[in-house]
């Protein structure tokens, strides 16, 4: 469902730029600047946001923009109003275009200092369920409420979508990470859920493993990973446990679909506010969620340029950004 073709004109594809915060900005400017440099077709509508806004009018262009072109590339929006019926822009962009998924593949690059070498696991989370429902309350002064909300429907898209990725990618393992043994119910309806799906892939493995063990094993032997099946809270600590292994946040692009919307951005959706304007943040998970959208877009040639260049320069040319 999420190859469904975007907007089109003349063998151009219009592509929305959401920048966002911290040092979203710049990196953008770098992938610009290298789509003019490879003749990329892409023609950007970009959208600011101004994050201490407390209205939604840039929050509703941006989603206007976005089903018109089909297609996304964004850094991550800041939320800066302490009005506490604010919601996340970056949850209500997900949940307004239901980007059901997220996935974040994790591979090494060859000469990245890092704790291991030779990792290679995706990360399939959910975006729309779970903690980030966003549904929290006050129900008496000094007492919080916030609910998590866990449904059949979402964690069989999920789950469906992780064996089916394991089977197109010739991957062997599926593990669902959840904590089933303290949150019966909710968790455990989403382990259920997998386990039933599992079924009708008889050819992949499928396991599952508590969060809090799951933490301690990807830091300790994270090659028994292969794809994971994640809640969205327990995929947010893990992506970034897993991208600290491998080099840090400024490497790993994560891709978010729907039926009929894609968006494409780095994989840990960290803003980097506190080195913005320096020019010294890591372009590369920024250019790698270009490379995904032009893969999406069928512009497989432009993709495979832009990554080689990439490899090249970090692998072979050895370039850093500042440590």
């Amino acid at each position: 469902g999420s190859d469904l073709p975007s907007a089109q004109y003349g063998g151009r594809h219009g592509v929305t730029m959401l920048p966002g915060g911290g040092i979203g900005p710049e990196l953008m400017g770098y992938v610009r600047e290298i789509f003019r440099y490879c003749g990329a077709p892409i023609d950007f509508d970009g959208i600011d946001f101004d994050p201490s806004t407390e209205g939604n009018e840039d929050l509703e262009y941006a989603i206007t923009s976005i089903k018109r072109n089909g297609v996304a590339l964004k850094g991550s929006i800041e939320t800066k109003s302490q009005s506490q019926t604010e919601v996340s822009r970056n949850v209500a962009i997900r949940n307004e275009l239901d980007l059901y998924v997220n996935v974040v593949h994790c591979k090494s690059y060859p000469g990245i200092p890092a704790r291991h070498k030779d990792i290679d696991i995706v990360l399939i989370r959910q975006n729309t369920d779970g903690e980030y429902a966003m549904l929290e309350h006050e129900s008496v002064r000094g007492v919080v409420e916030s609910m998590k909300v866990v449904t059949v429907e979402n964690a069989e898209r999920v789950a469906r979508y992780a064996f089916e990725y394991a089977r197109q990618n010739n991957r062997k393992r599926v593990t669902t990470i959840h904590k089933a043994n303290i949150m019966k119910l909710s968790d455990g309806l989403f382990l259920e859920v997998a386990n039933r799906v599992h079924k009708d892939y008889p050819e992949l493995e499928h396991n599952n493993m508590i969060i809090d063990n799951t933490c301690m094993q990807a830091v300790s032997n994270p090659h028994q990973f292969d794809v994971m099946n994640m809640t969205n809270l327990y995929g947010t600590i893990v992506s970034n446990v897993i991208c600290g292994l491998i080099g840090g946040a400024g490497l790993i692009s994560g891709r978010n679909y729907g039926d009929h919307y894609a968006i494409f951005e780095p994989g840990t959706r960290n803003t980097g506010t506190a080195i913005a304007g320096k020019n010294i943040a890591n372009p590369v998970a920024m250019i790698n969620a270009s490379i995904d959208m032009l893969n999406h877009l069928g512009h497989n040639e432009h993709a495979k340029v832009i990554y080689d260049a990439t490899y090249q320069t970090i692998v072979n040319d050895a370039i850093r950004t500042p440590g």
